[in-house]
């Protein structure tokens, strides 16, 4: 058993960056990936990253490589998000998620546990 929980949401405006935290408990976390997942309003929740149990495996969406960054610390039990020049685009409500993988994973189907999400929302 897995729980999660984000932090770090709010408002910005467009160019500027955020921080997403996702607290994990349980004890199989560190040997899961894990993934951060956005659904915008009137959307379809959709990938944005995925980084593997050990942390040297990354990968991301489209249209947000070279943007976000992705990482994890298995000390603590945490994941991290880095969101730089952020777009109204992006505005969401940002979730985080333990695969039952230990390698990238890319699909919903993928991951058993959620988290509440986190809003994000960008300014023009």
């Amino acid at each position: 058993q897995v729980q999660l929980a984000e932090s770090g949401g709010g408002l910005v405006q467009a160019g500027g960056s955020l921080r997403l935290s996702c607290a994990a408990s349980g004890r199989t976390f560190s040997r899961s990936a894990m993934g951060w997942f956005r659904q915008a309003p009137g959307k379809g929740r959709e990938f944005v990253a995925t980084i593997n149990w050990s942390g040297d495996s990354t990968d991301y969406a489209g249209s947000v490589k070279g943007r976000f960054t992705i990482s994890r610390d298995n000390a603590k039990n945490m994941v991290y998000l880095q969101m730089n020049s952020l777009e109204p685009e992006d505005t969401a409500v940002y979730y985080c998620a333990a695969s039952r993988y230990g390698g990238v994973t890319y699909t919903e189907v993928g991951y058993d546990y959620w988290g509440q999400g986190t809003q994000v929302t960008v300014s023009s």
